[in-house]
């Protein structure tokens, strides 16, 4: 191991970097829910195909995770590549004009995006992770997650920039205009643009996954098939559960960065709609979300730094500190200045993966990385899964009550009452689940010392 060597001068990371840039930076993010409806799908569609997109993460999490780390994690990125790919294919060459077609493209589009998404998750952080240790220093890892994150944070703005602006075709006709380019477009023809620039990253990312070198020796990758293979990956997948529930700090690692990771996202989730009522206009959402990537760019350097002086335990008071701030300042939905909130939780978002990754990282054997870290997605996307249940409940109750207490209100002025209202149970929310979860911590690292000398 050469402790002197620059971890960007090795290859695996330059390319685990580029990976993460181009495989995340999709165009069609800004006009997300908007593309689907004018393909010609319903809201009740929708919000099925995005189901299916989260079961199929889900149901592949921890297989994928295992499978990396038994026939190799170049195959699964690999795999991942191929599925962006075809998912992409398929929705810039669907014909328009028959929904029921339509709707069955794009199914099969959110289960290869949800398959692609469960390939890549731990497999290239794990083979990333595995050639900065065999070729330079472990210790370096959180200047490549403070340089991924920066790099990431610039390909996400550029998307959301370009992706918006090319799927306006009063835009675009201005501009070619301007430049004596007398073309016809329309949103018939525009909203497929956003979904061509993703190909040309989707393969891309194809390119970069077959340059990948696998760092494990030949003799470390049991290339099986069928049963073998199967039965290689239900014990690696046991044997990294088991390991995960035997090492206390593991666990609170994986339990805090849930917590912290599907409340936040799900207000996020929401932030449309939260800024129609704060009184900005819908031009610029897009703006609005390529500034708050913007913090992607200094937000893991701060969190480097806070790693190497501060405990696991001071960082993680600090993020809930700022969570609750951000949760309540919500609440208070203030014209304009109700950015300060969606700016203070879009910061720990980026806190909460750096920390997760750093500490996760350091404390698990390369045999199992993969898989680990998998459990580690599959536990964000079912906290996720369970509080979007639950927030859908409270809609419905609060709607109820509503109209009950009202009588017959305008349905826009009524969705907006609820909205209103449910926000102001994210803190309390937080509040009660970190407590429990504290206690939970307490209790598991009564006997435990590692925390504490994991800087």
């Amino acid at each position: 191991m050469n402790q002197q060597i620059s971890p960007f001068k090795i290859r695996n990371i330059r390319l685990f970097i580029a990976f993460r840039v181009f495989f995340n930076s999709r165009f069609y993010y800004p006009v997300f829910a908007i593309l689907f409806l004018d393909f010609g799908l319903t809201l009740d569609q929708f919000a099925i195909l995005n189901l299916v997109w989260a079961l199929t993460i889900v149901v592949l999490e921890i297989p994928s995770g295992a499978l990396a780390d038994s026939i190799g994690r170049k195959n699964l990125l690999v795999f991942a590549g191929v599925c962006m790919v075809l998912e992409m294919a398929l929705l810039c060459f669907v014909p328009l004009g028959n929904p029921r077609l339509i709707f069955y493209i794009f199914f099969a589009n959110r289960v290869l995006s949800g398959s692609a998404e469960a390939a890549a998750s731990g497999a290239d952080e794990a083979l990333a992770y595995d050639a900065l240790k065999a070729e330079g220093n472990p210790n370096d890892w959180g200047k490549v997650l403070v340089r991924q994150m920066g790099f990431r944070s610039i390909g996400f703005i550029v998307a959301l920039s370009l992706g918006a602006a090319v799927y306006d075709p009063s835009l675009l006709r201005h501009l070619t205009d301007r430049i004596g380019w007398h073309i016809v477009l329309n949103q018939t023809i525009t909203l497929r643009f956003p979904l061509y620039l993703t190909l040309a990253t989707a393969v891309l990312t194809l390119l970069i996954t077959l340059a990948m070198k696998s760092v494990r020796p030949r003799k470390e990758v049991h290339e099986k098939s069928g049963g073998k293979a199967l039965l290689k990956t239900f014990k690696l997948t046991m044997a990294a559960g088991n390991w995960i529930i035997k090492t206390p700090f593991a666990l609170i690692i994986i339990a805090a960065g849930m917590i912290f990771d599907h409340a936040i996202r799900m207000l996020i989730t929401l932030n449309s709609q939260y800024y129609r009522l704060i009184d900005l206009p819908e031009s610029l959402f897009g703006l609005i979300g390529s500034g708050l990537a913007l913090l992607g760019l200094f937000i893991p350097r701060l969190a480097l730094k806070l790693a190497e002086k501060h405990t696991p335990a001071f960082n993680m008071g600090m993020m809930a500190v700022v969570t609750l701030m951000g949760f309540w300042g919500a609440t208070l939905f203030l014209p304009v200045f109700g950015l300060i909130p969606i700016a203070l939780l879009s910061s720990i978002m980026y806190f909460d993966g750096f920390f997760v990754s750093h500490y996760l990282n350091r404390i698990t054997d390369s045999s199992q990385r993969a898989t680990v870290l998998s459990f580690k997605g599959l536990t964000f996307n079912l906290a996720y899964g369970f509080i979007c249940l639950m927030y859908a409940i409270l809609l419905h109750m609060l709607r109820s009550r509503a109209s009950g207490l009202n009588g017959p209100v305008a349905e826009g002025l009524l969705e907006n009452t609820v909205f209103i209202q449910s926000i102001h149970w994210f803190p309390w929310y937080f509040f009660f689940v970190f407590c429990a979860f504290l206690v939970f911590a307490r209790r598991q690292l009564k006997h435990s010392k590692e925390h504490r000398n994991i800087g």
